[in-house]
């Protein structure tokens, strides 16, 4: 039993930021977005959490690929050998969708805390902002990514909530496999929305980042500024990416399940928040005594558990990108007094986010719209991207496999084809 617990302590520290970005893309906000589909259109979108899954796959390896080989994030790479002008708009553009998406995290955060502790909306709020910024600035890249991996593994709550809800296999299985199309708008706003909060921007600046941190954390990354690493690096990168990738889609395709069970069966079609699915729960689900109430407590300590890790994710990946812009000092290995602009940006769109829950927007329309902005937005960054990992002068004998490129290729056709079939089909 011992060695078997030794064996799961080992594997779990043999994951890093693969692990931590692929939970990180199950934030609250897409939590809200899986359930809003399952709610509106039952298993009829089930198909994308499997089929995406290639993709994502592809287009975040190659992100890590870049971040592990070059010692340097996205934004660093994209100025460098493209156009600093580029990488300017895409920061951005970024940074807007981040911030809607950091204060959908955290009104959900606190909603869904208030179905568990009667505590005040407002204070909730105020101690999540603190908590996580907190974390962020005094504890070391070691300790925070260890933390980060043991949260991430709230992930489950949503496969979990598939087993106690009962869910008809017979009929989710062929959803899954078999695509079903709509040639409607509303069907594509939200197939372009699902690719955005499946591959979305934010994940790929912070993966890259993060696996520039791991170089610097085992010495990888020279005085000269050159980057020493070995095939057993990239391998464990694949790996640690591939775990990361396959559980955020079985977690997207657990929440569609419930969804689209409890909320579309009993005719709920609008979801307007992550708590709201989770509070739902709770009178629809009648399998066996006290089954409702089990539901709700563990879809809610997933939105939880989940947006403790995106939140930092969000916040971190704009002041990576800002930093690497502007050539300042970023990570979070650094004290704050030396890294006092990266905190001062993770300080400023955290609190930002936070506000928007007191402005009177609309949060699940922000969300949607964040959602799909983050659709159009990956599509020149996908390319981008897609070419750098190809380019042999840039990543040298580490450049992306065949296999690869042509993901990454058929990631980039998709996202166009859905945007465009979604404008003209308005």
């Amino acid at each position: 039993m011992k060695k078997k617990n030794k064996g799961i302590l080992k594997f779990l520290k043999s994951l890093g930021p693969g692990f931590v970005t692929g939970t990180a893309d199950n934030d609250p906000s897409g939590i809200a977005t899986c359930s809003q589909i399952g709610a509106k259109f039952g298993y009829g979108l089930l198909w994308t959490s499997l089929y995406t899954l290639p993709m994502m796959i592809a287009v975040q390896e190659t992100c890590a690929r870049i971040g592990t080989c070059k010692g340097k994030g996205l934004t660093h790479t994209i100025s460098h050998f493209y156009s600093r002008k580029i990488a300017a708009i895409m920061v951005l553009l970024l940074l807007i969708a981040n911030i809607i998406n950091i204060g959908a995290d955290i009104g959900s955060m606190a909603a869904a805390t208030q179905l568990l502790i009667p505590l005040n909306f407002t204070v909730l709020v105020c101690l999540f902002v603190f908590v996580m910024i907190a974390a962020q600035i005094y504890i070391g890249y070691k300790k925070y990514a260890a933390l980060l991996k043991w949260i991430c593994l709230s992930m489950f709550a949503y496969p979990l909530t598939v087993i106690i809800i009962n869910a008809p296999f017979s009929e989710i299985l062929p959803a899954t496999l078999i695509p079903h199309m709509q040639f409607d708008y509303n069907f594509l706003f939200l197939v372009t929305g699902m690719f955005g909060t499946t591959i979305s921007p934010y994940l790929f600046f912070w993966q890259a980042s993060q696996e520039t941190e791991e170089d610097r954390a085992h010495h990888r990354i020279k005085k000269s500024g050159d980057v020493c690493i070995k095939r057993s690096d990239i391998k464990n990168m694949q790996t640690d990416n591939l775990i990361g990738m396959v559980m955020s889609q079985i977690t997207s395709w657990a929440i569609i399940v419930v969804a689209g069970t409890v909320l579309h069966a009993h005719h709920i079609t609008d979801v307007k928040t992550a708590a709201d699915a989770a509070k739902m729960l709770e009178p629809l689900v009648k399998n066996y005594h006290h089954a409702g109430l089990m539901a709700k407590i563990i879809f809610s300590s997933g939105i939880i558990g989940l947006g403790l890790v995106a939140v930092p994710v969000l916040s971190g990946s704009c002041a990576y990108a800002v930093c690497e812009l502007f050539q300042w000092r970023a990570g979070i290995n650094l004290k704050f007094k030396p890294g006092k602009k990266f905190y001062s940006i993770i300080i400023l769109v955290t609190v930002l986010g936070a506000v928007l829950n007191y402005i009177g927007i609309d949060p699940i329309k922000a969300l949607l719209y964040a959602a799909v902005v983050n659709g159009i937005l990956a599509i020149p960054m996908i390319f981008l991207i897609t070419l750098i990992g190809r380019n042999e002068k840039i990543l040298g004998e580490y450049k992306s496999s065949r296999v690869s490129q042509f993901f990454m290729w058929v990631t980039f056709i998709c996202m166009l084809l859905s945007a465009l079939g979604m404008m003209f089909a308005h």
